[in-house]
C-alpha cells in the first residue's frame, strides 16, 4: 500500500525515516492528532527518560491506528516535536522498534515548550488505511 522512496540526488536520512513515502490513496485516510507519553489513565509515563516516553509515544500512535482499523505500518508521514534534538539517536532507536520499512516521512524539529513542562516528545501521524 505505501513505498518508500529514495533520490540518489539526496542525501540519505541519517535517522529511521524514508525522503518520501508514496502510497496507494484508494483507502482512507487516518490524520492522528500529536501523541504524547500520556498513558490511558492520564498519567504521563517516564517522566525524565525519552526513551520510555517515546515508547509511549509510539503505542499511542499504535492503538490510534488500530482503533481506526489499520496499524503502524499504514503511517506514511510522522511530525515530531521535541524538547531536546540530542535525543535523535535515542528516538530513532526505539522508532526501529515500531516501524518496519517502508517507513513513513518524517519531519523533527525541537520545540522550547509543549501543553505540559514534563512532555519531552509529540508526534503526529497521517496513515493510509485500507478500505
Amino acid at each position: 500500500m505505501k513505498q518508500q522512496i529514495s533520490s540518489p540526488a539526496l542525501a540519505q536520512p541519517n535517522g529511521h525515516f524514508s525522503q518520501a513515502t508514496v502510497a496507494d490513496a484508494k483507502g482512507r485516510l487516518l490524520f492522528i492528532s500529536g501523541m504524547t507519553a500520556r498513558a490511558a489513565d492520564g498519567t504521563i509515563t517516564g517522566v525524565g527518560n525519552i526513551e520510555l516516553q517515546t515508547r509511549q509515544v509510539c503505542e499511542n500512535l499504535k492503538a490510534a491506528c488500530e482503533a481506526a482499523g489499520g496499524s503502524l505500518k499504514d503511517i506514511c508521514r510522522v511530525d515530531v516535536y521535541v524538547r531536546n534534538i540530542e535525543h535523535f539517536d535515542i528516538i530513532h532507536k526505539v522508532r526501529r522498534e515500531y516501524f518496519e520499512s517502508p517507513v513513513p516521512a518524517s519531519t523533527m524539529v525541537e520545540v522550547a515548550k509543549m501543553v505540559k513542562p514534563d512532555y519531552l516528545i509529540e508526534i503526529s501521524a497521517i496513515a493510509v488505511l485500507a478500505d
